[in-house]
């Protein structure tokens, strides 16, 4: 989906409509969007996939294997796909344990999470502060490509007098990763960041940088003249209604909010209703890095508002070009670090299935994550405590992939002929494998249809190979594929691999003329890492100069199936 797309169908229809992962929507939603409850069926999807990873989320809240403690102690998941809240979550404890050791409080003081529990997002913040950003951009107050030093005149010290708004975005302006503040008397703290020396040249490496979104906090704060925390309120949270999310919430509130760490250095012990981030605790709670709290259904709306092209509910926080910005990829320098302007793109780590050029997202320190995909129009939340009592115990990222795939599997992939397809699910490996075809007459023509989403970046590749064998599958040899189709590779390949396209591809391979029997294999081998929606394979026909040696579609019991399965979606 390109990004002119993504203004140019602001109003258009999926040709099918929803429910189909093999049929990316082009443009925003229709600014009308809201959010309402349904069921999976009632979006086009099945149940059985987000069923699945809800329940997984839950047992974690208790056990995990290989873990001494609990991935968290309470987690609310919500599922949105286009416009339909089709799933809702919520399981464990706000607050259960009295210190960082791990030592349970009695059991009839745990307070268990409810669907309107408030979080602290940690980092998801920084969305915040890069949209209250982009607001001073369309106001004419801010622009991208000016340094920052023209707003914050101490900011150009010590080698950052061309540091630019757009690189404290993209995390590309080469400050330092972080800076203890809290260590550091008050009147120090801003002036200490004002005076930070860059770690690399601006726009020479990517370092995701705390610091980046300090400075933008305070530049919207010198901007405006207000507050980031009045900025944010009176440009955001208020005109959507997210009543539950912003900075120092209530005291009144407290039973609803989730607890954090025990922290010793500095010595807060229990942290609840204060930002757990320690930089954002010292400024006051309010930062351009960290200190939001927030509900999912609050999350889901903000991720509704971006599907819309800035619009939600008669309301209007930002134009569409603004946020083709924030799904634009502006790091193609720097290889699986892809940013927009304040989010992060097409990081599979946590989007799991969902990973795609626009998809966008961000994830919290204290185990959050909210992952937006245009392409299916499609939101995921999922608001943890993992810090809770103690950020020792481990992250929460396979919770975080658990839902993105559950409703990437929901969505259906429909065959190209026929009624089913074979389906490898991403985690295999799988293979398909012919019965003897018999001896060759002249080159044998492998074709079929693929569609093929599965991890290939630096992380490692899991790829669909077809193979043959002339001595009865003793041995196996590769057969060069060519693929034709959007997003596929150029040129003969020894395999494929490959997400983001989302769609169908025609495969052609050949396999040289032979008196030995000819057998054939499709073989998925999915590595240990990061997974996509998986592979579908339809439509083989394997013919030769005397004839068909294979028609797939009618004679689908001369192929040997070991963790493929055929289905209709």
């Amino acid at each position: 989906m390109s990004v002119a797309a993504l203004t140019a169908g602001s109003a258009s229809a999926s040709p099918v409509g929803g429910g189909r992962f093999d049929r990316p929507w082009e443009g925003f939603a229709p600014a009308s969007t809201e959010l309402r409850d349904g069921d999976p069926s009632d979006a086009g999807l099945r149940s059985k996939p987000i069923d699945q990873a809800v329940g997984q989320i839950e047992a974690w809240t208790e056990t995990v294997p290989g873990r001494e403690h609990p991935m968290y102690a309470g987690a609310v998941g919500l599922v949105v796909h286009n416009g339909v809240v089709v799933s809702r979550s919520e399981a464990g404890y706000e607050v259960r344990y009295a210190d960082g050791q791990g030592t349970e409080l009695p059991a009839d003081q745990w307070e268990p999470v409810d669907r309107d529990t408030i979080f602290d997002v940690a980092s998801i913040s920084k969305l915040f502060t890069s949209i209250a950003v982009l607001q001073q951009v369309e106001a004419g107050a801010v622009d991208l490509d000016s340094p920052v030093a023209r707003y914050l005149p101490e900011f150009g010290a010590n080698g950052k007098q061309t540091i630019t708004v757009r690189q404290l975005l993209t995390h590309t302006s080469g400050l330092p990763a972080e800076v203890k503040l809290w260590t550091l008397p008050p009147q120090d703290r801003i002036p200490t960041v004002m005076a930070l020396q860059p770690k690399s040249p601006p726009g020479t490496a990517y370092t995701y940088s705390d610091p980046n979104m300090i400075t933008l906090g305070v530049l919207v704060e010198r901007v405006t003249g207000d507050r980031l925390d009045e900025v944010v309120a009176e440009g955001i949270t208020e005109p959507l209604g997210m009543r539950d999310t912003g900075y120092n919430p209530d005291r009144g509130e407290l039973r609803r909010i989730a607890a954090t760490e025990f922290q010793a250095d500095p010595p807060r012990g229990m942290v609840r209703g204060q930002a757990h981030d320690e930089n954002a605790w010292s400024l006051g709670g309010v930062a351009g890095q960290a200190g939001v709290f927030s509900t999912a259904d609050d999350l889901a709306i903000l991720g509704q508002t971006l599907l819309n092209g800035g619009a939600y509910a008669g309301e209007r926080i930002l134009g569409e070009h603004s946020v083709e910005q924030m799904l634009t990829n502006f790091n193609s320098a720097f290889p699986g670090n892809s940013h927009g302007l304040g989010f992060e793109l097409d990081q599979r780590w946590y989007m799991a299935g969902l990973s795609g050029p626009h998809t966008a997202g961000h994830t919290g320190y204290t185990g959050t994550s909210l992952v937006i995909d245009p392409a299916s129009r499609s939101i995921v939340v999922l608001l943890t405590n993992r810090v809770h009592p103690s950020r020792s115990w481990g992250s929460n990222n396979p919770a975080r992939q658990a839902l993105a795939q559950g409703l990437a599997e929901a969505m259906s992939v429909r065959p190209v002929r026929g009624s089913k397809s074979w389906f490898a699910p991403p985690q295999g490996p799988a293979t398909l494998t012919t019965d003897s075809l018999g001896s060759v007459t002249g080159a044998a023509q492998v074709t079929f249809d693929a569609f093929v989403d599965t991890q290939m970046d630096g992380d490692g590749v899991d790829a669909l190979a077809v193979e043959a064998s002339g001595d009865e599958g003793a041995t196996w040899q590769p057969v060069p594929l060519t693929a034709t189709g959007p997003g596929a590779p150029e040129g003969p390949q020894q395999s494929l691999a490959g997400a983001g396209h989302r769609s169908w591809w025609r495969v052609q391979g050949s396999v040289p003329e032979s008196s030995k029997p000819l057998r054939l294999r499709w073989r998925y081998a999915p590595d240990d890492q990061y997974v996509g929606r998986g592979v579908n394979i339809d439509g083989i026909s394997v013919a030769d100069r005397a004839g068909v040696l294979l028609d797939g579609e009618r004679d689908d019991e001369r192929l040997t199936p070991e963790g493929w399965f055929q289905t209709p979606r």
